[in-house]
């Protein structure tokens, strides 16, 4: 059996750690959970319960401070089965699938909580399990945009990650012209310059240091075409990506600012966040540097 299809039947826990970003987070789980429902899309299944199995595993926030065994500092563990109660109460649903969903939103709403792993198995339809899994992200909430037709639709940019030798290649501006060409709005980002740099042997600060040497690398690709507009708050970013236009990241503020930015500030490591921020399309990667394992997009090398 190969890797992908054991994954694919695997318990989440096991999938989450699968897909674990480069800086994983806590988890906790809910394991075989059984309740009965009335649940189906079925006349044969109207009008009495079945058993559902619940198995749950939710990615949450580390807590930033001393814990002091304090219950009320921690996502709770009855706030999944509680989340679950409440929307088998809520009314009769047809499908798991829109079970799944609206569990999923529920335990995403607590403030601790960042990703879910959602398995639900029906256990009486024959001598088998039929289920859905889903995976659910607060980095998942794509812009939404209206047509000239009146309608909404989502907005996924195309994220696409520099290194020093395509930044001073002769061919950027076709590079740019060819992401351009697919219609996407394109996030561009670089990573620390080709120059030294300030040590200062204190880790908050060289952070600091670190992402301004990333900006001024920004800069340094915004003055080599015109397209390449340099823009560091979500708000501008935004902006540019709801009217499908090109722009250069400087990361220091986002990142900063971040109730849950990343702990890996390798500058790759970034760009993949940036990129399940904005729930991109997918990122692309120049350069021979490490791929981010556990990514949320597609990862692909130019």
């Amino acid at each position: 059996m190969s890797t992908d299809t054991r994954l694919a039947f695997a318990h989440p826990e096991e999938r989450s750690l699968a897909t674990a970003s480069a800086s994983p987070r806590d988890r906790i789980s809910l394991r075989d959970h059984i309740v009965e429902a009335d649940i189906g899309a079925f006349q044969v299944e109207r009008g009495h319960t079945q058993r559902l199995m619940f198995n749950v595993v939710v990615e949450v926030r580390p807590v930033a401070q001393p814990l002091n065994d304090d219950v009320d500092r921690i996502l709770s563990y009855d706030r999944l089965t509680e989340a679950i109660a409440e929307e088998l109460a809520a009314e009769r649903l047809n499908l798991l699938e829109t079970l799944a969903e609206r569990v999923a939103e529920k335990i995403l709403a607590e403030p601790q909580a960042m990703r879910a792993f959602i398995r639900i198995e029906k256990l009486d339809i024959g001598p088998y399990k039929l289920g859905v899994e889903i995976v659910r992200s607060r980095a998942e909430t794509a812009l939404q945009v209206v047509g000239t037709d009146g309608m909404t639709a989502s907005v996924h940019p195309l994220v696409v990650y520099l290194d020093n030798a395509t930044i001073a290649a002769p061919d950027l501006g076709a590079r740019l012209d060819g992401w351009q060409a697919s219609g996407q709005p394109v996030i561009l980002c670089v990573g620390l310059p080709d120059l030294a740099r300030p040590v200062t042997g204190h880790k908050p600060t060289q952070r600091r240091v670190d992402m301004l040497a990333i900006e001024q690398n920004a800069w340094t690709l915004g003055a080599r075409d015109p397209r390449c507009v340099v823009m560091a708050t979500r708000t501008e970013i935004d902006w540019a990506v709801k009217r499908g236009q090109m722009l250069v990241w400087a990361p220091s503020k986002m990142v900063l600012d971040a109730v849950d930015g990343p702990s890996n500030r390798e500058p790759v490591a970034l760009a993949l966040w940036l990129a399940e921020v904005m729930a991109a399309d997918r990122l692309i990667v120049h350069g021979d540097v490490a791929l981010p394992a556990g990514s949320r997009v597609s990862v692909a090398r130019a």
